[in-house]
């Protein structure tokens, strides 16, 4: 096994949404490993307490939280300052797939719950943690978006086009906070073999893995060792920026 990159998170506070499983929890993992303190948001409470037994004496703070509603966002962002007394890093991982249909027999009510969870989210998110980050003049901020955000892949339209605007969020904001000393960037994964499968069809997943070159899914730790990095303060110079983690998938 290689040797894993240690970045020194010591004195930071890092907020994780979805964070009780998946991508989410692995970031977690190594937000922790470099000292940092970590609240993890994730709308459902077994699952988070079940998380925060993955941990050594280093436990984070959980907050349940349901990233679509603007209300529970704001009391969440309370909740961490309460518990750290800032935000330095927020990584938005918490999302969904959506049915595997056409676009003609989507139905609506997905698909606005797919954009609800995978765009509001992170919107209403960077929304409440922008304004502590400004205030501190310091932050780092990692949306998870989606190789499929990019190409857009056939019976997932929903999700395709929430990743999309996912990638869209982060430039627009990465421009506007580019002069505050608060990095935003996204990473745009191939599929990686996490619980959020059970909510896919075998027929699509099959097709994720004929388009990825190495012939295999990603791994949850690979993806969290990139988003380290994005959370270091030695990512100083890259702000408004997809970072590709795909198996060689990504054509642009």
């Amino acid at each position: 096994m290689a040797e894993r990159n240690h970045y020194n998170f010591s004195e930071r506070h890092a907020v994780v949404t979805g964070g009780a499983a998946g991508i989410g929890l692995a970031i977690a993992h190594r937000l922790v490993e470099g000292g940092a303190t970590v609240s993890l948001w994730d709308r459902d409470s077994d699952m988070l307490q079940e998380a925060l037994k993955t941990f050594g004496e280093s436990k984070p703070h959980a907050v349940n939280v349901d990233v679509k509603q603007e209300d529970s966002i704001n009391a969440a962002c309370r909740a961490s300052l309460e518990f750290a007394g800032k935000i330095d890093v927020l990584v938005t991982s918490a999302g969904i797939t959506g049915p595997n249909t056409t676009v003609w027999d989507y139905p609506v009510a997905d698909w606005d719950e797919v954009m609800n969870v995978n765009l509001r989210g992170p919107f209403l998110c960077c929304r409440a943690v922008v304004p502590h980050m400004r205030e501190k003049g310091y932050g780092r901020i990692v949306n998870i978006a989606s190789i499929a955000g990019k190409e857009g892949n056939p019976n997932a339209s929903a999700y395709s086009a929430s990743k999309a605007g996912v990638i869209a969020l982060t430039k627009s904001l990465g421009k506007e906070l580019a002069q505050t000393g608060i990095g935003v960037n996204c990473v745009t994964p191939a599929a990686v073999r996490t619980a959020i499968f059970e909510q896919m069809t075998q027929q699509h997943i099959d097709f994720m893995l004929s388009k990825i070159p190495m012939n295999r899914f990603g791994k949850t730790d690979e993806i969290a060792a990139l988003v380290a990095w994005l959370c270091s303060e030695e990512c100083s110079f890259s702000t408004g920026a997809v970072f590709d983690v795909s198996g060689g998938r990504a054509t642009y």
